[in-house]
């Protein structure tokens, strides 16, 4: 007999009610998290003044209002664009207005559906290697490095198709290190003084993120020059023949370098994550995870999945959107209102920021039944849209979230039709937001190949 928990999965601990300038600043040093006030989790909106006036919006009508029906008037806050511009500057992720449409209109083909399925036998690939590393591992595993190598090794393939004339695991590194060192919030943010002040945290990463850029650089030269009519596509090549359909406009090599860096960026480290946090969940809910496992092998019969395989596998979708659900890996994104407004009966005045905290939305007491129990089941019916936000909404909702999902239903179906996930008594992860939402100290696990599947986890 399997034993159900008798616990929620882990959470973060939020503060108890608002919190004072300075504690506000001491505790975003730690965990960004941590400055949302428990009422958070049951009150449509809260507002206070930290420094700067400030509103966190939990109400579905208000989200919508700022996500989709006046986009315009919240662009991304200073905080963000501090953190993120030195290394992916003026791109997809951090344009705003006609800037932000026309790359948005250029980049879509890129993402068409017929694109991402066409990048499913990739995404296989990359599961069949996961299988064979942890069919090697002795003892408990740290989950999140297996989560990203196998999502790593897709990004490289799906954006310069292996090729040797660019290292993707320098840049990858090189950004990992950027955020590691900048993505702190400081006094001076919260205080929401200007951009234009130097952050002392943020002044000693320019000479990595000048040789990333000079690598991402040197890599689209080198591919335009190389470029034939018959090549095969990779993100690269549709980057470079990118143009907007309404005015034929191409991107410039500062503006596909800034891109290419973006799609590195939040192209693999957020689904590793959500694949990270779906495996701790698993092996924290064993009758859940015995539910997926045999849908999976049912489905594939021992063979790692494919594109063609998702609608096989509805059990592992749910389990995955319950994972975004609870761990969100954007899990607090941040607005600067421009113009007058109303939210939720609170007069929001030019320069507010609005916080929109995702990990509380996704908690609430008065949208979802038992918001911090681990339960996949509640997916089988699609909640509020502007409820449920893992990806964002409105016309700025992430362009990758299909690629996403169909790279991660995938991996992890594989995963689970080869091993049983089980905790390692002692060393749960703590969530922690460092730009993304990280399980700190990582997901450690230990792994059993189920009934002959060893010797097929070697050899895919």
């Amino acid at each position: 007999m399997i034993d159900r928990p008798q616990s929620d999965p882990v959470k973060v601990p939020l503060a108890p009610k608002p919190l004072s300038l300075w504690a506000t600043a001491m505790t975003v040093r730690r965990n960004v998290l941590e400055v949302i006030p428990i009422a958070a989790t049951r009150e449509p909106i809260l507002s206070g003044t930290s420094g700067v006036r400030w509103h966190m919006v939990m109400d579905p009508a208000a989200l919508r209002h700022i996500l989709k029906d006046r986009v315009e008037d919240y662009p991304k806050s200073i905080n963000t664009r501090l953190i993120l511009y030195p290394a992916i500057g003026n791109s997809l992720l951090l344009a705003e207005g006609a800037h932000w449409r026309w790359q948005r209109r250029a980049a879509a083909p890129a993402f068409a559906q017929r694109h991402v399925e066409a990048l499913g036998p990739l995404m296989t690939a990359a599961a069949e290697a996961s299988c064979r590393r942890l069919a090697a591992a002795q003892g408990p595993v740290n989950l999140v490095e297996e989560t990203v190598a196998a999502t790593f090794e897709v990004i490289s393939q799906v954006t310069f198709s292996g090729g040797g004339m660019f290292d993707p695991g320098a840049v990858h590194q090189a950004l990992d290190a950027y955020i590691a060192k900048t993505a702190k919030l400081s006094l001076m943010d919260v205080m929401g003084l200007p951009m234009w002040l130097p952050r002392p945290g943020r002044l000693f990463s320019g000479p990595g993120l000048r040789r990333m850029k000079t690598m991402a650089d040197q890599a689209i030269t080198e591919r335009a020059q190389a470029a034939g009519p018959n090549e095969p596509s990779d993100f690269l090549d549709l980057l470079l023949d990118a143009q907007d359909p309404e005015t034929g406009r191409a991107m410039t090599p500062e503006e596909l370098r800034d891109n290419l860096l973006t799609f590195i960026l939040a192209g693999h480290e957020t689904t590793a994550l959500a694949l990270a946090w779906a495996l701790y969940l698993c092996a924290f809910d064993p009758l859940v995870q015995e539910r997926a496992a045999d849908e999976a092998r049912a489905a594939l019969g021992g063979r790692a999945a494919t594109a063609a395989d998702l609608g096989a596998l509805p059990q592992t979708m749910r389990i995955i959107n319950e994972a975004l659900r609870l761990y969100p890996p954007a899990a607090f994104l941040s607005r600067t209102a421009r113009a007058s407004d109303t939210l939720c009966g609170r007069e929001v005045r030019p320069g507010d920021t609005v916080m929109l905290p995702i990990y509380a939305l996704h908690r609430h007491h008065l949208l979802w039944e038992r918001p911090d129990a681990f339960d996949p089941g509640r997916f089988l019916t699609m909640p509020e849209r502007y409820a449920f936000l893992p990806f964002g909404a409105g016309p700025r909702i992430c362009i990758g979230a299909s690629f996403a999902l169909q790279e991660a239903t995938i991996i992890l179906s594989t995963l689970l039709a080869q091993f049983r996930f089980e905790r390692v008594p002692g060393r749960e992860p703590q969530p922690r937001m460092i730009l993304t939402l990280r399980p700190q100290g990582g997901v450690w696990l230990t792994m059993r190949s189920r009934d002959g599947a060893e010797a097929r986890a070697r050899s895919l």
